[in-house]
Formats: structure tokens, C-alpha cells, sequence
């Protein structure tokens, strides 16, 4: 009688005979599913499931070439005109891995993407009905959309347009994961570029826009590659009927010298720290509110033409490099006035400054205290008259500021003027100063 067989024995047969029949299956199936997958035809139904599911009005893909039982290569994508955050995109070396079991979720599902390089540009967006185009009958058992469950690319350009001008992520590394029907971005490395601001290294963001909101979880720059100051945000911004803003930003050991126009490079350095809290109905800077501070350590001015003038003027040549003990200032941007608030700005032992100033529709006015030590102040007469109170090692006096941004005004030349009136050998002192310090820069010293 012949020994009953052990069922682990059933086992592996029944896994064999499964084994030989997805291999046989497979290798019946395989050269008619490479010409498919490489046809004009499947090329074009991707194409049109892709910009579909990106919101793009059409695209294209170059030839689609089979690399393995589910995945296949491409050598780019281009799309453009995108209806909602993405605006357009270009796709250099693409590599995708298709999940058949998508198609039990009516999606073409691709697990993993990877791109080698390229372009996308981003936007805000108003939602808008999308055209519907007719279905055949048989709609009802295909995929409906394609699903991107996970997009990387190498160093890539995410961009945007900001004031006309094109800005963004420069060299980037860009992973795209799906939030609901929408897309989160995060990006490593590379540089950010836009208007108003000078080239910042990328360490990280992240930041998800929806129909209804753009959210940036956090978005943290550097002044350089190397650099350990930082520039750190945070925020909300309405993309729909609800269009406000509400962003955070602190920074810290940031060179001043970059944010500076290109004329002040070679007279001005020091390292910025402060916060800066902007919100408002819209993005639009005329109905926005900004509060901020700022402090400047390591403050160097040198040989700027106003300071030159001054030792000049005073016969102190010190006066024309300043090192700066302390510079700080608060911002309060209330459209249309701005605030420039608890102003501090010292080199010990030769001046301080402190006070306020505002700006309201460019008409200019404020109040600031002016410290002056006293051998700078050696070459006016009567010195106390024009500076009445001494404190702190300062002989003070307040300036009372007004006119235009274009064309401001203050009152301390003419007390200054009618002090040297008073004192005509004084006022000849200075004039041949002046005459001396003319005659050096025409003829030389």
C-alpha cells in the first residue's frame, strides 16, 4: 500500500505548478505586452491620462521604452498651461514602476517615478470647472485618473513668477507625494532666486497648495552653501475667495552687505538677527501688515561720502569709519504709513542715535536724539547752545525730521548755520577746511 502524501509535499506542488504557469504566461504574454507598452497608442492614452491627472490641457511624452515586467522609461515629458498649481512642466530621464492593482481603484497607479532633471513652474490658483470630455460605454471599467504615489528628481528647477519676475528653486533635489487630489513639494539643496532678494542657499521646504490654501510648513535658507546664519519661514496663504496671508520669518547671522544696493557694498558689512510677522487680506503689500525687528551685529561703515564730509567738517578723521557697538530698529507697516520705531545706533565714544521716524504717503516726519562726544563737537561755537543736555558722555540735541522721501528736511543745519554766524572766525575755520580738503582730491595731498 503506498504511503499517503505528506501535505507539505501537496504544498509545494500546487506553488511549482502556480510558479510554472505565471512564468509560462509570462513569457507568452511578455513580447506582445513590450509592443503595447512601446505603441503610439499606449504612448498617447499615457499622455492623455497624465496631463489629466497633473490638470495640464495635453502633453507629451518621447518614445516609451519597456525596462521590465512593470516598469518602463522615457526620455522626457513636456506639458504646459496647467490649470491649477502646477503651471508647466518639463521631464528630463524618466523611470516609472507601474502597481497593476491601481486598477482595482479605477487609477493607473505608478509607485514610483524618477527624474533626472528638469522644470516645473508652480502658481496659486482659483479653482475652475474642468472641461469633461464625452466617455465611451465602457468608461465605467477603466481607470479614471493616473495616480502618482511618489515623484523624485534629481537636481531639478521648481519656479514661479513674482513682480514679472521669474524666481524659484534652482538645482534642486524635489520629492512630490499626492495629498488628496492635490500635490505636496518638498524640496534639498540648490539655490533660491527671485526679485528683491539676493541668491540664498536652500537647505529645506516643504509646502502643500490645495484649492483653497497654499501652506509652507517650512521653508529654511542660508546666505551661503556653508554659511551658519540662517533665514527660517513659516505660513498660510488663501488661494481661493479667502485670499489673506500670514507668514512668520526669523533670521539670524545674515550679511547685511547682499540685501544692500551694489553701491553700499564697499562701505557698509555686519551680520543681521530679527523677526518679521507679515499678514494681510491679500498678498498685495498696499493692504498688508508688517511688524519686524531687526539688529545689526559687527556694523561697519566706512568712507562713505556723508562721513567723509563730517571729518571734514570736524577735523576728525575718526569720524569717517564707524564701528558699531549697537544698531537695532522695530518695523510697523501699516499701509500707507510705516513706522520705523526704537531706533539705537552707537559707536561708543563718538555718537548715539535714538528715536523714531515715519513715512506716510512719502511725507516724511519723526524725532530722533543726537549724542555727539564732545571733541567731535569742537568746531562749533558755543556747542551747548545747539546741544543743551550732556549725558551719558554725550552732548545731546533732538532732530525733528520732515519734507518727502525725495526731499527730506531737518531742522539742526539751521541752528547749526546760525551758530556759525554768531562766530565769524569759527565759520572761516570751515570754510578753509573745506578749501583744504578740495584742494587735496583736485591736486592730491
Amino acid at each position: 500500500m503506498r504511503a499517503k502524501q505528506q501535505p507539505w509535499r501537496r504544498g509545494a506542488v500546487v506553488i511549482g505548478a502556480i510558479i510554472v504557469a505565471t512564468g509560462t504566461g509570462i513569457a507568452l504574454v511578455n513580447p506582445h505586452l513590450t509592443r503595447y507598452v512601446e505603441s503610439d497608442a499606449f504612448r498617447a492614452e499615457i499622455e492623455k491620462q497624465t496631463a489629466k491627472g497633473l490638470h495640464f490641457p495635453a502633453g507629451i511624452y518621447s518614445p516609451i521604452r519597456r525596462t521590465g515586467i512593470l516598469s518602463a522609461t522615457s526620455d522626457g515629458f513636456r506639458a504646459k498651461n496647467g490649470r491649477k498649481a502646477l503651471t508647466s512642466l518639463d521631464a528630463h530621464g524618466i523611470t516609472a514602476r507601474f502597481n497593476p492593482l491601481g486598477v482595482f481603484l479605477r487609477r493607473w497607479q505608478l509607485d514610483e517615478v524618477h527624474i533626472e532633471g528638469g522644470e516645473v513652474g508652480i502658481q496659486t490658483y482659483e479653482p475652475k470647472p474642468e472641461p469633461s470630455p464625452t466617455k465611451p460605454w465602457y468608461h465605467v471599467f477603466l481607470p479614471q485618473r493616473i495616480y502618482l504615489r511618489e515623484v523624485r528628481s534629481e537636481p531639478a528647477d521648481v519656479t514661479w513668477r513674482f513682480r514679472n519676475e521669474k524666481g524659484g528653486f534652482f538645482g534642486t533635489r524635489l520629492l512630490i507625494t499626492p495629498h488628496g487630489r492635490d500635490f505636496e513639494y518638498q524640496a534639498t539643496g540648490g539655490t533660491m532666486k527671485g526679485a528683491l532678494i539676493p541668491d540664498l542657499a536652500l537647505r529645506h521646504t516643504h509646502l502643500l497648495i490645495t484649492q483653497t490654501l497654499l501652506t509652507l510648513y517650512v521653508l529654511d535658507l542660508a546666505p551661503a552653501p556653508k554659511s551658519d546664519g540662517f533665514i527660517q519661514a513659516e505660513g498660510t496663504a488663501g488661494t481661493r475667495e479667502d485670499k489673506s496671508v500670514n507668514f512668520k520669518v526669523k533670521f539670524a547671522k545674515v550679511p547685511v552687505r547682499e540685501w544692500l544696493p551694489a553701491s553700499w557694498h564697499d562701505h557698509v558689512s555686519g551680520l543681521a538677527a530679527g523677526t518679521v510677522h507679515w499678514s494681510g487680506q491679500n498678498p498685495k503689500l498696499e493692504t498688508s501688515q508688517v511688524q519686524g525687528s531687526i539688529r545689526i551685529n559687527d556694523g561697519r561703515v566706512r568712507h562713505l561720502p556723508f562721513l567723509e564730509k563730517l571729518g571734514s567738517i570736524t577735523g576728525k578723521k575718526s569720524i569717517e569709519q564707524l564701528e558699531l557697538s549697537e544698531c537695532s530698529a522695530d518695523l510697523d507697516w501699516n499701509s500707507p504709513k510705516v513706522e520705523i520705531k526704537n531706533i539705537v545706533i552707537e559707536d561708543t565714544g563718538k555718537f548715539r542715535i535714538e528715536g523714531s521716524l515715519s513715512v506716510r504717503e512719502h511725507s516724511l516726519g519723526g524725532a530722533i536724539k543726537l549724542g555727539l562726544a564732545r571733541e567731535y563737537l569742537e568746531w562749533l561755537p558755543h556747542a551747548e547752545e545747539v546741544f543743551p543736555s550732556e549725558e551719558a558722555g554725550y552732548l545731546w540735541t533732538t532732530v525733528h525730521l520732515s519734507g518727502t522721501i525725495d526731499k527730506p528736511e531737518q531742522d539742526l543745519s539751521p541752528r547749526i548755520i546760525d551758530a556759525l554766524k554768531e562766530s565769524p572766525g569759527a565759520f572761516l575755520g570751515l570754510i578753509f577746511r573745506q578749501l583744504s580738503e578740495w584742494l587735496k582730491d583736485a591736486f592730491g595731498s
